[in-house]
């Protein structure tokens, strides 16, 4: 059994709500600030368009373990206020951070076992709020990239387009279009601008996230952070080169644990036969994968016992 109680923070002029999910027993608890992927999710780490129930799972998990948790809605999301296409990637790691401060300040929390869990985006804030001098006992970098953001999304269009339908393969080898060279033009693009929100190509885009990201190496600030650190990735990811892990490992700063999950997805279910982003609204019926649940749970276990 746990609780759930509403706590709100300040952060930039804007109001932020979450819950905070206490285990039994009494505290202060080991807790980990939940930190979601991109988009506007809710606490949950749901999309109005796709249920995806990230950090609501991980929440769970860790509860039954013992370990207490803090799920915030984004801006402009849910119960929080401001904008989300007007905030930056550097602003959500702001948010974040007044997060982690709530979370310091409560007495049902132990300030000594603080951690930090970020799925894909979030797995990007937690090191780039880590490197910046904050205090936390550990990462867990789920899904992470670790290179260039602009990168990340060429290597994403390259493996996405074999998962495509055959038809639309075809269609685009008739038409001679190099999605890769495409995705790099936007992205020139997008870097050109001045506005925090534009359009390209008839789409509105969240230009001064996009530019902020198209910028970020998290390599550089994973060289900062002398905290453990757990990344785990599926081996069935096409948002993040799998082969990151081994990059995470090479440039943090401190000792670093990689965990290779076969048949896991991005979003961190299990996902039978080829690697398809297809099969996602049908695996999302089902929770995050027990393998990373079950992975997380055991390394922050092991570094809480560290603490005691």
């Amino acid at each position: 059994m746990s609780t759930d109680r509403e706590l709100t923070f300040q952060s930039a002029g804007h109001r932020l709500v979450g819950t905070l999910t206490l285990p039994d027993g009494p505290g202060p608890h080991p807790t980990a600030l939940l930190l979601p992927g991109s988009g506007p999710l809710n606490r949950d780490g749901d999309h109005r368009r796709m249920r995806l129930g990230i950090q609501r799972d991980l929440a769970a998990a860790l509860a039954a373990a013992g370990i207490a948790t803090l799920r915030y809605d984004r801006r402009g999301i849910g119960e929080s206020s401001g904008g989300f296409w007007p905030t930056g990637f550097h602003d959500n790691v702001d948010d974040a951070q007044a997060a982690l401060a709530a979370l310091e300040a409560d007495a049902s929390v132990d300030s000594r076992a603080l951690f930090l869990v970020g799925h894909s985006e979030g797995a990007l804030t937690a090191t780039t709020l880590a490197a910046r001098g904050v205090t936390t006992a550990g990462l867990v970098l789920l899904s992470s990239s670790a290179r260039l953001g602009a990168e990340v999304l060429r290597w994403q269009t390259a493996q996405i387009v074999p998962t495509l339908p055959a038809p639309v393969r075809l269609l685009l080898r008739l038409m001679r279009l190099n999605l890769v060279a495409r995705v790099s033009r936007n992205h020139e693009k997008i870097l050109a601008t001045t506005a925090d929100v534009t359009r390209i190509g008839g789409q509105r885009i969240n230009a001064k996230w996009m530019r902020e990201f198209l910028r970020y190496d998290p390599r550089h600030d994973l060289a900062r952070i002398n905290a453990p650190i757990l990344a785990v990735t599926g081996s069935k990811d096409l948002q993040v080169d799998p082969a990151d892990l081994t990059l995470i490992a090479e440039h943090a700063g401190g000792p670093v644990q990689t965990r290779l999950l076969p048949d896991v997805t991005h979003v961190l279910r299990h996902q039978p036969g080829p690697p398809s982003l297809g099969a996602y609204r049908r695996e999302i019926r089902n929770p995050v994968d027990p393998a990373v649940t079950g992975a997380v749970v055991d390394w922050l276990r092991a570094r809480v016992a560290e603490l005691t």
